[in-house]
Parts: C-alpha cells; structure tokens; sequence
C-alpha cells in the first residue's frame, strides 16, 4: 500500500492555498506543488480576458497536477481549487493517501484578497464565477473545513492534528 501522504489545500481564488499550502509542506517536509503553475498558456489566457474555465479546460491542468504529484517518492502538498467534487474525485481516484484541506472564505474577502494581488494571472472579476461553482465538500470524509482568515499558524496546527489521524503516513 502507498504511504506517502497527500494533502490538497483547497478552495476559491484567494482563500489562501498557495500560503498555506507552502508552509505546511515545508512543515511536514513535504514537496509543494502549486497548481497554478500547470495551467496551459489556454487556459491563462482565458483567465487573463476574464473567462472562467471549463470542466474541459480543467482536464488537462488536474491530470498534470496529479503527475507533477506522483512523479516524486514522498507524497506532497498540492495547491488546488478543486472547486467540484468531480475535480476531488480524479484526485481521489489517482492518487492513494489522499485527504483534503478546505479553505473557506466569504465571496467579499476572497475578493479584495484577489485584488491585492496585482502579479497574478487571476484577475478580481471571476472570483464570483469561483463561488458560482464551488460545491463545498461537507459530506466529504476526507475533508478538513478550515477558516481561511485565521493565521496560517493556527491552520497549520489544526491541520497537521488532523492529519495525523486521517492518514496512514508517518507525519512530522
């Protein structure tokens, strides 16, 4: 059976994957792989003018993910919206001890968090579109929900809790 450990940091453009994500990765001694930087030059594009992406157009950029993710021997911690339970569902399907941190937001701080971010592909005008699709993961077993506005600390403590009775990894 494959011990590495997965954990995907999830949730809305600005909940804060990518901060939490990389701390906790290093926290655990873990790779971190960052989702965004899989997205085709397509599908940037889009996002770029203000379209938001597709189930077709998000395909290809999770099987990359999931590759990036499995091309290592330790496990890792990957930054991905994973917005719908179908997304989850390839990861889950693919990828062994698996469990998954949800980042939850409000619509109003998930956008100005956007906003604030001016190097960023992302742009503010489709953080709605983000929330329009979102179907939280409640029912989910192998979910945590994590308050995305307490200090990354405090999640990381909470997360590493949990996730040392959700896996069967060894955890630091």
């Amino acid at each position: 059976m494959d011990m590495r450990p997965y954990v995907v940091v999830m949730g809305v453009a600005g909940c804060g994957k990518t901060e939490l994500g990389r701390q906790l990765a290093q926290t655990l001694n873990l790779p971190f792989i960052e989702g965004d930087r899989f997205h085709s030059d397509s599908n940037i594009q889009k996002m770029k003018t203000g379209i938001a992406l597709t189930d077709e157009d998000r395909a290809g950029w999770l099987q990359a993910i999931i590759d990036a993710s499995l091309s290592g021997s330790q496990g890792a911690v990957i930054a991905c919206s994973a917005l719908k339970q179908r997304y989850r569902d390839v990861f889950r399907q693919q990828l062994s001890n698996l469990t998954f941190l949800y980042l939850e937001i409000d619509e109003s701080t998930a956008l100005h968090r956007v906003t604030s971010r001016p190097d960023h592909f992302y742009p503010p005008s489709l953080v709605n579109s983000q929330f329009e699709v979102l179907e939280v993961p409640s029912q989910e077993q192998d979910v945590l929900a994590l308050d995305a506005t307490e200090p990354v600390v405090s999640l990381i403590a909470r997360a590493k809790a949990w996730l040392r009775g959700a896996t069967s990894a060894v955890l630091a």
